[in-house]
């Protein structure tokens, strides 16, 4: 721990107003981005072969773009169905909509 937050602290005045951009830069340089990108782009291709698979590409893509891995799991989830419509009922006396006007039809 202490020489994580030597890393963090190196080259900081903690007595400056911009300490805390500053030590927030140094502990992003310590992040390794780009394993982490390849990861992503890995779980995102994986969740899109299951989609394809599953038949909901794009579900699959979204959640493994935003889960990761855990995204996964949507294609495997039951459809959500939308409610039925209710029944239509006839209108008093009439069959459908009135006529437009100068139509031929009355």
């Amino acid at each position: 721990m202490d020489e994580l937050l030597a890393k963090a602290m190196r080259g900081v005045d903690p007595t400056q107003s911009g300490a805390f951009v500053h030590i927030f830069t140094n502990l992003m340089a310590l992040v390794p981005w780009g394993e982490l990108v390849l990861w992503q782009i890995l779980f995102i291709v994986v969740g899109a072969l299951l989609g394809w698979w599953r038949g909901r590409f794009k579900a699959a893509v979204i959640a493994s773009l935003v889960l990761g891995p855990f995204g996964w799991v949507v294609p495997f989830l039951p459809r959500r169905t939308p409610p039925p419509l209710p029944a239509a009922r006839p209108l008093a006396g009439r069959e459908g909509p009135p006529p437009l006007p100068g139509s031929k039809k009355r």
